[in-house]
């Protein structure tokens, strides 16, 4: 008698995946297949002809909710998002958006202008503009002969 049908329910594999996933919540730290691990947005890099744009995508939050700075050659997104309201954690069958506050730091290149970064918002898609600096020349150093 063959133990595996192919017309049984896979619900209780479904069910074990979710309390795994509730119990596992609260890890604070990045285990190879613990969703949890990353709590902060993804993000993408491009590099363009005139620029560098970089992308995070932030379904659900406001332009009033980031904070977006640069200090030292380093790009700081910060943000809190908030927990879905009116929902017990016992009715999520499957969470996998992380709420609460985040934070990313990026290096950036030397190449691009600080001064001229633009940010813009839409559609939960936050896109940084880091426009490249020109191309810094070598320059010639003329080596005279000294005299002993």
């Amino acid at each position: 008698m063959p133990i595996f049908r192919w017309g049984q329910s896979w619900r209780l594999f479904h069910d074990l995946e979710r309390e795994v996933d509730r119990l596992l919540h609260g890890v604070d730290m990045t285990l190879h297949g613990v969703r949890f691990g990353r709590q902060y947005p993804a993000i993408n890099l491009y590099q363009l002809e005139d620029e560098y744009l970089l992308t995070a995508e932030l379904p659900g939050m406001r332009a009033d909710e980031l904070d977006v700075s640069i200090a030292g050659g380093i790009l700081t997104l910060k943000g809190t998002r908030a927990q879905p309201e009116n929902v017990p954690d016992d009715q999520f069958r499957r969470h996998e958006r992380f709420h609460g506050a985040w934070q990313r730091s990026f290096s950036l290149p030397e190449r691009v202008q600080e001064e001229r970064l633009a940010a813009e918002f839409n559609d939960g898609v936050l896109k940084i503009h880091l426009p490249k600096a020109d191309e810094i020349q070598p320059r010639q150093i003329l080596v005279n002969e000294g005299t002993d």
